[in-house]
């Protein structure tokens, strides 16, 4: 049985409907998503989890092993894959010494 949608405003004055208790606006987040980095390729609750941890470029990933970026919350196994190809594009990893 799924939970009936509740219509939410965001402090912007967006109006959205959500099942869950989740309070991000999808039309804040659209506005906020970058246009033209890699964080542009990655689904919502993978870029966020990105940011939270203070990763904005692929050098930061690049930092952290894939199992402390897979214990980010927000982070999903289908994503490493997709970082993963990125970090190749560039010739990088992630850091394997962690």
């Amino acid at each position: 049985m799924q939970k009936k949608k509740i219509l939410k405003n965001c402090e912007n004055g967006h109006k959205f409907y959500k099942r869950s208790d989740c309070p991000i606006c999808p039309f804040c987040e659209e506005e906020r998503k970058p246009k033209d980095n890699f964080l542009s390729l990655l689904g919502a609750p993978a870029r966020r989890a990105l940011e939270n941890n203070g990763i904005s470029t692929l050098e930061q990933l690049s930092n952290f092993s894939e199992k402390e970026v897979l214990n980010f919350h927000g982070m999903g196994k289908s994503t490493i894959p997709k970082l993963q190809k990125l970090l190749s594009e560039r010739n990088m990893t992630f850091n394997r010494k962690k």
